[in-house]
């Protein structure tokens, strides 16, 4: 899969995350909260929305994201499309008439990024409960002073990453990344290396 095609279906499926899931539920139930689900992510309380691949799930419904705008997704559904007002300067940027260009197996392998993410942080911290932030579409938890997580991508890194970013700056090998440490989830494998990968940075943070 070429780059330009996974970071054009990221960006779009951000898009969606903010308009369509995030907004809506915060208007409807206050929270901006995403979360990891089978084949994608999905809201956590009402609106009951689900992007599995390039499909988004409603109940009693199912609506292609490909080549469609968010105008069109919220009429379909009669909900009220757009970003959650007032809670944060950054995001994907997106219009609500803009159009999404998805590419199913590049959402297909962003999603198993995410379950990669999720079965990681919930193994490792079993007390903390993941969350997709619709800001920068990641996927993470904060635990002792420590953000871990999974990047579909961004600015920094096109390609999905794991990263580990303490809030007080560390010094060593480990840390390569202006926010602490990143690596490139294709690079890790499966869900043992991204745990790995977290793991080694709870110790290094621990002073372990």
């Amino acid at each position: 899969m070429d780059i330009e095609t996974l970071v054009r279906t990221r960006r779009a499926l951000h898009v969606v995350a903010e308009l369509v899931l995030a907004g809506p539920q915060y208007r409807a139930g206050g929270t901006i909260r995403l979360r990891a689900c089978a084949g994608g992510f999905a809201t956590v309380v009402e609106p009951r929305l689900r992007v599995v691949g390039a499909e988004l799930v409603a109940p009693g419904r199912v609506l292609s994201v490909e080549r469609t705008t968010c105008a069109a997704l919220g009429e379909a559904l009669g909900i009220e499309v757009g970003a959650p007002a007032g809670l944060y300067q950054d995001g994907p940027g997106g219009e609500v008439g803009g159009v999404l260009e998805v590419d199913p197996a590049a959402a297909r392998w962003l999603a198993h990024c995410f379950a990669l993410g999720d079965a990681a942080l919930r193994g490792l911290f079993p007390d903390a409960e993941p969350v997709i932030w619709p800001e920068h579409f990641d996927i993470g938890v904060t635990v002792d002073g420590v953000n871990y997580g999974l990047s579909p991508g961004d600015a920094f890194q096109p390609e999905p990453y794991a990263y580990v970013g303490p809030h007080e700056p560390r010094e060593g090998a480990f840390w390569n990344a202006p926010f602490g440490a990143a690596r490139v989830v294709r690079e890790l494998g499966g869900v043992g290396g991204v745990t790995a990968f977290l793991e080694q940075g709870r110790r290094l943070t621990a002073g372990g």
